[in-house]
């Protein structure tokens, strides 16, 4: 058997340098050096850097403007979505208040049906009281 201590380990190392910067500054010395070395003439080499620049500058505008344009999209999407919901909202509190209404109908209908059978039940308790008391006598002659 083997001893931890005789098992191979790996060593990973992050560089957290800036990888970034660092092809910045190259390109910066590259373009300076192709600057010196160029076989063109100042004019020209001016020239280039226009042209190259004006490229550059359209090629940006027209990624700002397929930027924009999926934007929009995505935007009007997403309006659309929050419409069709807001929609499915009121459809839903108009029924909630429709079936409300149709509650406190029955309701209602129900309350006062209770409360003509109280009063039919009252009476026939006055009527049935009378009744008791009266005499076996008033009941024949009636």
């Amino acid at each position: 058997m083997r001893n931890q201590d005789d098992l191979p380990y790996i060593v990973v190392e992050r560089d957290s340098g800036g990888s970034f910067g660092s092809f910045c500054l190259g390109a910066l010395v590259g373009a300076g050096l192709a600057l010196l070395f160029a076989p063109q003439s100042g004019e020209e080499t001016q020239e280039e850097i226009r042209a190259r620049a004006k490229k550059l500058r359209i090629a940006a505008e027209e990624r700002m403007r397929e930027a924009q344009s999926t934007l929009g999209d995505r935007l009007e999407h997403v309006r659309e979505g929050v419409e069709s919901r807001v929609e499915l909202v009121r459809d839903a509190v108009e029924s909630g208040r429709a079936a409300a209404e149709e509650a406190r109908t029955d309701l209602e209908a129900k309350l006062e049906r209770t409360k003509t059978a109280a009063k039919a039940g009252i009476t026939a308790a006055k009527e049935a009281a009378v009744g008791e008391n009266s005499t076996p006598e008033e009941d024949v002659t009636e």
